[in-house]
């Protein structure tokens, strides 16, 4: 009996430290406790940030158009912050003063990221939804009216669903792929049907839009999976709508570790504008695309008790088949 409380005591110590120990480590952010120059203003544009939040969220969308190649030039749609970017900022400044869950979600996460993939700790968590456009984005991206409809979506790695549900609404049939179980069993619960990594080539019909958000960077075969994409759209009409975080670095993860994928996407330039015309006029152009429309967005995703969100850049490109 001695031993038993001995480990609940002991239990009970680790938890009440770590505990401690994240509000010692959020409390060194409260501007007193910040003595490097670079964290310090860091601070101080973060407690601004009310102030601060237009400038940045302009920088969000801002492309310099003469940096960009000239036949990109032309294909550039310009975005700005909508009312469904901000409600999605607004829940996760919500979410984000929710100690108690984020303490539960810190504790999970720290001891399940040894032995599976960020990822499925997010989905078994309920947590990390991403934001990539607005319906209105989406639409305009597309050149499509809210009454247009088409036959079959594919949404490639689909996480939660959370974008899903942006563009299925125009579509009669919307399939998805993910290689988490934990996103899986969110999916299905939205009632998409969720096809096998390898199976949605396979499946005997072709697809009006793909969706590949994000992916790009993340697979171990990029090239092969925009080929594959290529032949899976409806002949004439089919669209990809693409995402990639810039500037482009690949990574894969393998359980909770990074490396590196198997096939190397070389994609040239330092800036937005000259990744995007790199990726416009060569990657695409060899695997068979070519760019309709290409905007600049902010990669949103749900933050945690440091952060109320975290934003990466994306460049979102709409691609037809080349004859």
């Amino acid at each position: 009996m001695c031993y038993q409380q001995m480990k609940t005591a002991v239990f009970v110590a680790w938890v009440v430290c770590y505990v401690s120990a994240l509000l010692v480590v959020r409390r060194m952010w409260t501007g007193k406790y910040v003595r490097s120059p670079l964290a310090r203003a860091l601070f101080v544009s973060m407690v601004n940030e009310g102030e601060t939040a237009g400038l940045e969220t302009q920088e969000w969308y801002r492309c310099c158009s003469d940096m960009l190649g000239e036949d990109v030039r032309t294909l550039f749609v310009q975005s700005q912050l909508d009312k469904d970017t901000q409600a999605f900022l607004r829940r996760s400044e919500e979410k984000s003063g929710w100690l108690f869950t984020q303490l539960y979600h810190s504790f999970v996460s720290t001891v399940l990221s040894p032995i599976i993939s960020r990822t499925s700790i997010n989905g078994f968590l309920g947590r990390g939804s991403m934001f990539v456009f607005s319906a209105d984005q989406f639409r305009h991206l597309l050149r499509i009216n809210p009454d247009w409809k088409g036959h079959r979506l594919l949404d490639l790695g689909a996480g939660d669903g959370g974008v899903t549900d942006v563009m299925g609404g125009h579509f009669s049939e919307v399939y998805a792929t993910e290689v988490s179980t934990p996103m899986k069993w969110q999916l299905q619960k939205k009632n998409y049907k969720v096809l096998g990594v390898d199976e949605w080539q396979e499946t005997g019909f072709q697809y009006d839009l793909i969706s590949c958000l994000n992916l790009l960077d993340r697979c171990d075969q990029p090239l092969a999976l925009l080929r594959d994409i290529r032949r899976a759209l409806v002949p004439g009409s089919g669209r990809l709508i693409l995402a990639a975080v810039l500037p482009f670095q690949p990574y894969v993860e393998v359980g909770g570790k990074w490396e590196r994928p198997k096939e190397h996407l070389n994609v040239k330039g330092k800036t937005w504008e000259e990744q995007v015309t790199n990726l416009s006029n060569q990657v695409f152009r060899e695997v068979g695309f070519e760019v309709e429309a290409v905007t600049r967005l902010p990669y949103l995703c749900e933050g945690d008790m440091y952060n109320d969100y975290y934003v990466l850049d994306d460049a979102v490109f709409v691609l037809k088949p080349r004859d």
